[in-house]
């Protein structure tokens, strides 16, 4: 991985983030990241938080943050504000997404069976297309009872993807890079697949790894150096820091090319 500065901020269009160690410490939003979201925004840049957690998460991301929209659930769904309306946006049809539900229950039943100990995230109730567990925010399970949960999720059809914090039953074929181009051509007419060099993602854990795949300009935050084990493709160009203090840091390294 190289270093962050070796990236050339000129002509960048726009930040896509990861929330969960990336923005956020302890599950906290740190000042310093928060700070440099207004500042990209107040700078012209569209930013754009993609994250596993809910949609339910989105709705309220995008109504109190400086970005453009926010992306839940690992690409699932979007939502935005557009001008005094607020709106949202599906990966999959509403067909599609009520068929997940039985798929849901027939995965939770199976996990209660062989791991009676793993439990979904306090967070569950505010998914629309995801199922998810807890591995790392409220409890910490060991790397082989991780990778058995996934095992047992992938046996229903569904994808197995796993964050610092949670590990997602995926029910449908999409992705952070996946859910961000169909979100981008839904929302701001862009085709994401002609203009990717004009876009940064910075990410640092197992359920980014699709997005520092598709992404050229891919940036992870020091921690995830951690979360290599996790990931197919590893990001392009690393921070310093960690967590908030590395998206800060590169936030003022994409200001500093814009005069």
């Amino acid at each position: 991985m190289e270093h962050y500065t070796r990236l050339d901020p000129a002509n960048i269009q726009g930040l896509v983030f990861d929330i969960d160690d990336t923005v956020t410490r302890n599950g906290v939003l740190e000042p310093g990241a928060y700070a440099a979201m207004h500042q990209l925004a107040n700078a012209g840049l569209e930013l754009i938080a993609v994250t596993g957690r809910p949609l339910g998460w989105a709705d309220l991301i995008a109504r109190l943050w400086p970005v453009r929209l926010a992306i839940g659930e690992n690409g699932a769904g979007w939502s935005w504000v557009d001008g005094e309306t607020f709106r949202e946006g599906y990966f999959s049809s509403e067909p599609e997404r009520e068929r997940y539900h039985a798929l849901f229950q027939d995965i939770e039943r199976s996990v209660a069976e062989a791991m009676p100990h793993v439990v979904v995230t306090s967070d569950q109730r505010a998914r629309r297309c995801d199922l998810a567990f807890d591995v790392g925010e409220s409890v910490k399970l060991p790397r082989e009872d991780i990778e058995k949960l996934v095992a047992i999720i992938e046996s229903h059809g569904a994808a197995g993807s796993v964050s610092t914090v949670h590990a997602h039953a995926v029910p449908g074929p999409w992705n952070k890079a996946t859910g961000t181009a169909a979100a981008l051509a839904d929302v701001l007419g862009v085709e994401l697949d002609d203009e990717r060099e004009r876009w940064v993602f910075v990410g640092d854990s197992g359920n980014d790894a699709a997005a520092f795949e598709y992404f050229g300009n891919s940036v992870g935050v020091a921690n995830v150096r951690d979360q290599l084990h996790r990931l197919s493709s590893p990001p392009r160009y690393v921070t310093d820091s960690d967590r908030g203090r590395g998206f800060a840091e590169l936030a003022q390294h994409l200001l500093s090319g814009r005069g």
